[in-house]
Formats: structure tokens, sequence, C-alpha cells
């Protein structure tokens, strides 16, 4: 294993999230209010239906190294067992699970929120990637991309007249805020806009926010700009890199 990045109270190390060895360096003592995470979606792999062989997926993206596909939705729900099941021991019982992901995905990742004790679901939060804008402006083409899943070992707080609106969907540009062009690219980036609302519902300032998938790091940039502490995992040395580097440019600023 590497050696631990903190900076501030912020943690992070490339190593592996299915391993808890990696939790108990980046979390120490620690335990944190949200685990905010976007996986690997459960993506299959694609085979010729007659001969069994590997087949070039349809889109370049799928190609890139940072995406990971599956034989089957079995060995993908193997997989966030192990994952989900060593993070969940640093979620504070008050805690709430924020975990990204695909159609195909969000059976394996219900079933096991709730085999490991988040039995109360608290929504899907949508996010739809805005297109294509016409001349006009009036009409836009908007692709549901992906949603989040909320789940927690509480149940949903009731609400009164005084609460504020919790909002459970987002229309977004990939990069709204150019962050992706200067990041490297990441295939699963997501701008600040799709991430704000979820961290301001579930956490206060000062709160801790797991990541254990960090990529190019807009979940840690969120959640510094918010005030949030963050200790994340990142398995690419690349991506783990310029996570890294990510924070250190919010703390030092």
């Amino acid at each position: 294993m590497t050696m631990l990045f903190e900076l501030d109270g912020n943690t992070h190390i490339n190593a592996d999230s299915t391993v808890l060895d990696s939790y108990k360096t980046i979390m120490g003592s620690n335990k944190a209010k949200m685990l905010y995470a976007d996986p690997p979606y459960c993506l299959l792999v694609r085979r010729n239906k007659k001969t069994g062989e590997l087949r070039d997926p349809k889109q370049a993206k799928i190609n890139h190294e940072a995406v990971t596909r599956y034989e089957n939705i079995k060995e993908y729900r193997r997989f966030t067992e192990k994952w989900l099941g060593a993070a969940v021991k640093y979620i504070q019982d008050d805690g709430v699970l924020v975990i990204w992901t695909n159609y195909l995905g969000i059976n394996p990742i219900k079933l096991t929120a709730q085999k490991l004790g988040f039995e109360h679901f608290y929504g899907e939060f949508q996010w739809g990637k805005l297109a294509k804008e016409t001349n006009s402006g009036n009409e836009i083409n908007v692709r549901l991309y992906e949603v989040a899943l909320v789940f927690s070992k509480l149940p949903k707080p009731e609400l009164s007249n005084s609460c504020p609106p919790t909002q459970w969907s987002i229309i977004t540009k990939y990069d709204e805020e150019g962050e992706a062009d200067k990041w490297g690219k990441h295939p699963n980036h997501k701008p600040f806009s799709c991430l704000e609302p979820l961290i301001r519902t579930y956490t206060s300032p000062g709160d801790r926010i797991l990541d254990p998938f960090t990529g190019s790091g807009s979940t840690p940039a969120a959640a510094i700009q918010l005030g949030r502490k963050i200790s994340g995992i990142e398995l690419r040395k690349q991506w783990a890199t310029m996570s890294q580097q990510r924070i250190k440019s919010l703390c030092c600023c």
C-alpha cells in the first residue's frame, strides 16, 4: 500500500477500496457522516452470441482504462458486497449512503445496502445530462444519465413546514464549470452542481465524507468547497495523484 496523503484533516490513498486496510489507513478512529461513492457501474462484457468471443464496444469511451466490465450481474454483486461491506464499517450510525449507479446496478446495490443494515431507502436522485440546445433556447434534449441511491439505518426524517426543499433531480452539462478539461477528462466526471445538493442535504460543515472511488477528485473538491472533510481512496495511480493534487490546490489556495 502506498503512503497516506494527509492535508488539513483531509486524507487520501492510492489503494484498493475492496480491502478493509485501505479504510483503516484513511479513517483511523474517525467515522464519516456520508458515504458518497461513484463506483464502477454494472457494465457487462460484450460477447458474440454465437461464438462467445469478445466483441468491440460500440463507443470509444468504454475502452477507457477507468471503465470496468463484468461478466454478469452476479459478479458485479460480489464486487459491491466487498467494497461496500468494508466501507460501511466507517460510516456513523446516523449517516447516509449515497451511491451513484446505472440501471443494472440499482438492484445489486439496494440488496447489499439493506443486507448491511441500511434498510431505509430514501429514493433516487436523478441526473439529467443536457445533450442539445436549439437555437431558440426554449427546447432542450435531456438524457437521464445516472441516479444516486440514498440509504440510511434511520427512517427518512418527517418534513415540517420549516424544512428547506429537498432536491431530487438536476439537469447539467457534462462539464458545467470547465473542471473536467482541467483535471484529465475522467469518463465519470460530475460537475459541482450535480454533487452539491446531496452533500448539503445530508451533511453539515465540518462533517467527514468517505469516497472510495475518487477518480479525478470531483467529490473531494466539492466536499472541501462546502466546508466538509474528505477521506478518499483511488485504485489507479494516475487518478489518485490527480485527486491529491486537486485536494492540495483547494486546501492551499
